[in-house]
């Protein structure tokens, strides 16, 4: 018997042994066995996924004699038949070469009569995205009304080339792409029955080069294993599959993460020497990129499977690259790939793309040289902005004067005062802050003052570390200063202001006013308003000394209130 190739020999031949594909089995065999079967299925995805495969034995589901909970027994003469291709109720039909009107009309005219051994007709059309306009419209009157006892089966790899007519008159079915490690475990049951030793490695190399479709890998086992020696080796595995191999791989990368160009290129003319696929290169170059990525990242996201394929020497390489040059290094590939699919000379392009992702990692470190420069020179000016902050500080005028130090002489004192002169404190909003002020309102915001400061460049924060807040309400903020020089500064610089004042609205979600004082004017503007609030209330006999003990209680509870109990302190008069 003339040889077969390993894909006929291992076609599945029940639901139960289509792999991969376990839903859409479980739910044809559920139809079979409920005699729920509709009169047309579209089976959609990618190459050798198992659309031909599972329409075969949906036929013979369908027709077959002694069923078994959905499945064809493949004993019975339909079942036969069928496998042998010589059930005439049977008809596969591909629609890259029948695509014309006529084909189908010639359809629609035998569907109209029964079927003549088995009890369903099946037709299955493979590749149906080929069939012309003419012939999708001639098909959907025959899918509108089916005759009894009649079943479509329509397979394709473009379901978007098909029109949403026909689509809707079918039940959809998408094959999704094998996992790599599906197809090595059924590459390595069938390299079992067969008794023919292998290397694991060889098998992954094959699982990871069929790209999800089980025929492929077959088809790539079958090849190498036809070359010497007798068993699977992992160079056969890589001479069929053009696939690079780990060290041509580690040389490669290492010469491109050291910015050697020209060790670069002669590692890329040996890989190349070495009959390697130069559209393989250019995939493997991407997927390398991808797994350092994924470990940079996480390195939970690399499986194990994944793992096995990529050297440990080049997962090491990944602090010499950023993730902003793995997204450039991709996006290069992905130009060149292009390139290559009309390319004469395919060595030129690679040779080209391995200087371009050099220059990429120079032109990225270059970039990254001048932001940093830049950051420094940046800090530098911010630390000699500083350094005059403390100069003016150290030279300002002491807070307090005492009497053995103050000017004897009257004008000198006026012009010492003068500078606290220029900015007048808004005693009007101070007072309505005050008016509602609450010791919980304060607190907020002390918590957020935290906050407020990360919020403010260098230079501000410096300023800003010699205020805090003295009291707050729902409509405004008291902030004091402990140096007069600092809050005339701020009082002057509108964006200041303005950004104190939008990032406090931001953080407490409000929209208060800010006002500021010099905290050695603070006493006293606390004091004053303490004494003159509410006077409605205030006693009207100055000899009524209970009169005037519950009055100054009241005082101290609403300062008390105001300012927190730990920032009021009574004395006698």
């Amino acid at each position: 018997m003339a040889y077969q190739a390993l894909y006929r020999v291992w076609r599945p031949q029940k639901f139960s042994e289509v792999i991969g594909q376990t839903a859409i089995t479980q739910t044809l065999r559920n139809a079979v066995a409920t005699k729920q079967v509709s009169h047309a299925y579209l089976f959609t995805g990618p190459r050798g996924t198992g659309k031909t495969s599972c329409s075969k034995i949906l036929a013979k589901a369908v027709n077959c004699q002694n069923p078994q909970a959905g499945e064809p027994c493949n004993q019975c003469p339909i079942c036969q038949a069928i496998n042998d291709g010589s059930l005439s109720d049977v008809l596969e039909i591909d629609a890259a070469s029948n695509n014309g009107v006529e084909q189908i009309r010639d359809i629609r005219e035998k569907v109209k009569y029964a079927p003549t051994q088995a009890e369903y007709k099946i037709y299955i059309i493979d590749e149906v995205h080929m069939l012309s306009t003419g012939a999708f419209n001639a098909l959907l009157k025959t899918l509108e009304e089916p005759p009894a006892k009649v079943i479509f089966i329509l397979a394709t790899t473009e379901p978007q080339k098909i029109p949403a007519t026909i689509i809707s008159r079918t039940q959809r079915f998408d094959f999704r792409r094998i996992t790599a490690v599906t197809i090595f475990q059924h590459l390595e049951d069938i390299l079992n029955q067969k008794q023919i030793t292998y290397d694991a490695q060889a098998l992954r190399i094959i699982a990871q080069a069929a790209e999800g479709g089980m025929r492929d890998a077959l088809s790539i086992l079958d090849q190498a294993l036809a070359l010497p020696p007798d068993n699977l080796t992992v160079e056969n595995a890589l001479q069929v599959t053009g696939t690079l191999d780990k060290q041509q791989l580690e040389s490669y990368f290492q010469a491109v993460s050291e910015q050697q160009t020209a060790v670069a290129l002669e590692a890329l003319h040996q890989i190349m020497a070495s009959g390697r696929s130069a559209k393989r290169f250019g995939e493997a170059i991407i997927e390398v990129c991808r797994d350092l990525l994924l470990v940079k990242t996480d390195p939970q996201l690399l499986d194990d499977f994944a793992q096995t394929l990529i050297s440990p020497k080049i997962l090491n390489l990944q602090s010499a690259f950023s993730n902003e040059q793995l997204y450039r290094l991709i996006d290069v590939t992905s130009q060149t790939q292009q390139q290559l699919k009309t390319a004469d000379q395919p060595l030129l392009y690679l040779e080209v793309l391995t200087v371009k992702l050099i220059e990429v990692l120079q032109t990225q470190a270059k970039t990254t040289t001048q932001s940093m420069a830049s950051k420094v020179q940046h800090l530098q000016t911010e630390v000699e902005q500083l350094k005059q902050m403390v100069k003016t500080l150290q030279t300002a005028p002491p807070k307090t004067t005492t009497a053995a130090s103050a000017p004897t002489n009257s004008a000198q004192t006026a012009s010492a005062k003068k500078p606290h002169a220029k900015v007048q404190v808004d005693r009007t909003k101070i007072n309505h802050i005050l008016q509602t002020a609450t010791r919980p309102a304060l607190q907020a915001v002390q918590e957020v003052w935290p906050d407020l400061m990360n919020m403010l460049s260098v230079t501000q924060r410096a300023i800003m570390k010699v205020s805090k807040p003295v009291a707050a309400s729902a409509d405004g903020i008291v902030v004091a200063f402990d140096y007069a020089v600092w809050f005339e500064r701020v009082m002057s610089n509108q964006e200041m202001l303005t950004m104190l004042k939008v990032n406090l609205d931001k953080l407490l979600a409000n929209q208060a006013d800010v006002v500021l004082v010099a905290a050695e004017d603070w006493p006293q503007l606390r004091q004053d308003f303490l004494k003159h609030h509410d006077l409605t209330k205030a006693p009207t006999s100055a000899n009524n000394a209970s009169t005037n003990d519950s009055t100054a209680n009241d005082l101290v509870t609403q300062a008390q209130k105001l300012f927190g109990k730990e920032a009021v302190e009574v004395k006698a008069d």
